[in-house]
């Protein structure tokens, strides 16, 4: 027996009997409500919590890499902010955090940066205060500033030595081009280049509120947005102009499709093959999750039965859709050992090969099918989930109908459309490949 299902609260189970069998059919996701407070800046409130907490986070859109003058400029500027500030030292600032049970997180990605403070309802009019300080008050000391500089090259040292870290900066830089921000990965004399003058200035253009909009989730009290108001009122214009790289052709000139980068001391080689593709604002993006789960985007995918179960080449292999603001690409990775590099390869190609050649039989199909709801629905469960929703959806400018369009794909797409979609976009005269390491 099969039931249809939908996202809702379920009534109290009979546990003297098993569930039926539910597939889902239809998508219904808390959306987000949008007020502007005086300032302008827009908020966007998930009212889903159980527990008296709240995320608010701020979301700064020029301020990630796409938007640096320099390497470095972006990640650093965002990890510094609770370094020190006008006001309150670092450690002054992190007692007054951990004083309220609070926490604050920063995170910078190529195309965005944002600001993020977890905190009790009951706290909120002294933790807000402090969200404001870092964001408006942030201001780089110098001694902190050289000890971030000092970790953050030590890590950069230790992390180079690694063949998977090695192929997955070189592997972008290979798809896009070293002068487009995606493809523009960091060496070891920008540490030499960049200052905290630099990040002050960028502070001062990226990280203007005029330009940002706000997410708060959680059991939201009535008195958060009065809050918010308080500090976030005035919205005044950056000190500098901001500064945005123009991007390149997505489509550089490459020297071959094959690219190997030796490791003589390596024992493991990483492995990197892909394309430059699309962001989920193409038709095809939700036909291609589909598609790549079968390849490598589980642990029951085909390139994990191949070359993990049956081969026992590597201990993990995976392919994965990447969507950016500007573009999106997809790729296989994994690392083996150097004396089966070739012939994991090989088997890697091999099952590409099969997509095309061979329709997905209805078993495998389902299996998947029920692997991408599943996921899905856990990653719809709870108010920060759902947070990360919307802003999955709103960076891109699209609706909430693209989750209904998402789960209706892998509801009705047929063995016949995903072998259609193999033969377009992943064809192997089209496939880049990155080997770092040793072959034998």
């Amino acid at each position: 027996m099969e039931e249809k299902a939908t996202i809702g609260v379920s009534q109290q189970p009979n546990r003297t009997m098993a569930p039926a069998f539910g597939t889902l059919d239809k998508v219904e996701i808390a959306e987000a409500v949008k007020s502007v407070l005086p300032g302008g800046i827009p908020v966007f409130k998930i009212d889903a919590g159980s527990q008296e907490l709240v995320k608010i986070e701020i979301i700064f859109p020029g301020a990630g890499a796409t938007s640096q003058p320099y390497p470095l400029v972006s990640v650093g500027t965002n990890d510094m902010l609770d370094e020190g500030t006008v006001n309150y030292s670092a450690g002054a600032l992190a007692e007054q955090v951990d004083f309220y049970g609070a926490f604050l997180q920063t995170e910078a990605t190529l195309d965005f940066a944002s600001v993020c403070l977890f905190s009790l309802n009951k706290h909120l009019a002294n933790t807000i205060p402090l969200l404001e300080e870092m964001i408006k008050n942030a201001n780089f000391p110098e001694h902190e500033f050289d000890t971030y500089i000092q970790n953050k090259k030590q890590k950069f040292r230790v992390d180079e030595a690694k063949v998977s870290t090695v192929a997955r900066k070189r592997f972008t830089q290979i798809l896009f081009g070293d002068k487009h921000p995606y493809g523009n990965y960091i060496i070891e004399d920008n540490f030499k280049s960049v200052n905290r003058n630099l990040l002050s200035e960028f502070h001062s253009s990226a990280y203007a509120l005029k330009d940002s909009y706000v997410v708060v989730s959680g059991k939201i009290d009535p008195r958060m947005e009065d809050l918010l108001a308080r500090s976030f009122q005035t919205v005044e214009a950056p000190k500098k102009d901001k500064i945005t790289i123009k991007a390149q052709a997505l489509n550089p000139d490459r020297s071959s499709q094959k690219y190997f980068v030796e490791k003589k001391e390596a024992v493991q080689s990483a492995i990197r093959i892909g394309r430059i593709l699309f962001n989920k604002t193409h038709p095809d993006f939700a036909a291609m999750q589909v598609l790549n789960a079968i390849l490598g985007g589980y642990f029951g995918s085909r390139l994990m039965s191949n070359i993990r179960e049956e081969k026992g080449y590597t201990y993990g292999i995976g392919s994965g859709i990447v969507s950016l603001k500007q573009a999106g690409y997809f790729f296989i990775s994994t690392e083996v050992g150097v004396e089966v590099c070739k012939a994991a390869l090989k088997e890697i190609y091999l099952e590409i090969k099969r997509l095309r050649e061979e329709p997905v039989s209805q078993e495998e199909l389902t299996l998947v099918r029920n692997h991408l709801l599943g996921s899905f629905l856990r990653s719809a469960d709870g108010p920060f989930s759902l947070a990360d929703k919307f802003k999955g959806i709103f960076d891109y400018g699209l609706s909430y109908a693209y989750y209904q369009n998402y789960v209706q794909t892998i509801l009705n797409i047929t063995p016949i459309e995903l072998q259609k979609l193999a033969n377009l976009y992943l064809k192997e005269e089209d496939l880049i490949e990155l080997v770092v390491g040793k072959m034998q």
